[in-house]
């Protein structure tokens, strides 16, 4: 058996099986608690630069297929489980989660107490992280994880130049922060016509697009590192496009509008996270994966209203604005993985360019 090492800057070193690639990597630990959907979780473009602690102890166990990427191929600089199947059963299945991780070059650790881990994360927080399959003392790594963690992360994840997706409904342009593909899905499957464009468009560049409406994608990092996008935002705002953000999408739409965010203890990341909507009163069950939150009480003096709150802590998860027709929510309404229970936010968008049109039309 191949040995693989994880220690923490906390001190903690943890030695298990390894499998997918071989080497080092260093990122920041975090933990999810979906049961299903790590071929999703594994190819998010938001768990870029991390490590990714599955709670549930065996993975893998339907193998890999063609079908659900939500990116070209992972982003995950690191893969922990407790036990991953060598021989997964399932029909569509093309490879095993071990071969996958080794055709990206990707480490994984297996064989150590993800419980123990997670129960670490949730009380120390998370925390940079070393996973080597190489010979390395302890004060070797601890030596490396004082270097800081890579910063500006979007430009990592981002298309480097447009494309557009034909559809017979409204225009949407959909800002690249580190899109997952169910976002796209969502919208071809209401017939639109989608362009997608790197982080750093302006808006005079999607101006000249002519959208019927914008959405701001999720993505990694924290949304202080991605200043640019805030004039762009800004400026859709004032020019009265219908606008949508989702997670990293849904913070940066908060800044442009003056209200802070900061860093979370350990996150939501999972796909069983309660959401209330204040607007109807419901709890909807969502999917989730961020390490920021837009504070409460920086929104007091700001044009937006708090539309949703998760259940578990209290914090900010939907946003609208008082006149324009925009907002966001922090969680993914197109799943992958998780429940479709959000699905009704796009058809909210679609309603929004509607009403907007319609307005337009009868100034």
């Amino acid at each position: 058996m191949a040995k693989a090492t994880l220690y923490l800057e906390d001190g903690t070193e943890l030695t298990g099986e390894s499998f997918g690639s071989t080497g080092e990597a260093i990122g920041e630990i975090v933990f999810n608690t979906g049961m299903t959907g790590y071929q999703e979780i594994l190819t998010d473009p938001s768990y870029y630069g991390q490590f990714v602690v599955m709670t549930y102890p065996l993975i893998g166990n339907y193998g890999v297929n063609l079908k659900d990427f939500e990116s070209v191929k992972p982003k995950v600089f690191g893969f922990i489980v407790r036990e991953y199947a060598e021989s997964p059963s399932h029909f569509e299945s093309v490879m095993n989660i071990d071969q996958f991780l080794k055709e990206h070059n990707i480490l994984g650790i297996a064989g150590i107490d993800t419980r123990m881990l997670t129960r670490k994360i949730r009380t120390k927080g998370t925390m940079k992280a070393l996973l080597t399959t190489k010979e390395m003392n302890k004060e070797e790594a601890m030596k490396r994880l004082k270097a800081p963690l890579q910063r500006n992360q979007v430009p990592q994840v981002s298309i480097p130049s447009p494309i557009t997706l034909p559809g017979k409904g409204y225009h949407v342009v959909l800002v690249d922060y580190g899109y997952k593909q169910g976002i796209v899905r969502e919208l071809l499957e209401r017939q639109c016509k989608v362009s997608i464009v790197p982080h750093n468009t302006s808006i005079q560049e999607i101006e000249s697009l002519h959208p019927d409406g914008v959405l701001l994608s999720n993505g990694p990092g924290d949304p202080k590192d991605v200043p640019w996008a805030i004039p762009m935002i800004q400026g859709l705002i004032e020019n009265n496009i219908p606008l949508f953000g989702i997670c990293l999408g849904h913070q940066l739409f908060a800044l442009a509008n003056g209200a802070d965010t900061k860093k979370m203890k350990f996150g939501h990341r999972g796909s069983n996270h309660p959401v209330k909507d204040l607007v109807t009163n419901r709890i909807v069950i969502t999917s989730q994966n961020h390490g920021y939150t837009v504070t409460k009480e920086s929104l007091e003096q700001c044009p937006l209203t708090i539309t949703h709150i998760a259940i578990n802590d209290g914090t900010v998860e939907g946003l609208a604005h008082h006149t324009a027709p925009a907002f966001s929510v922090q969680y993914h309404p197109e799943a992958s993985p998780g429940p479709f229970d959000s699905r009704y936010l796009f058809d909210q968008f679609i309603e929004k360019i509607h009403a907007s049109k319609e307005e337009k039309k009868n100034a």
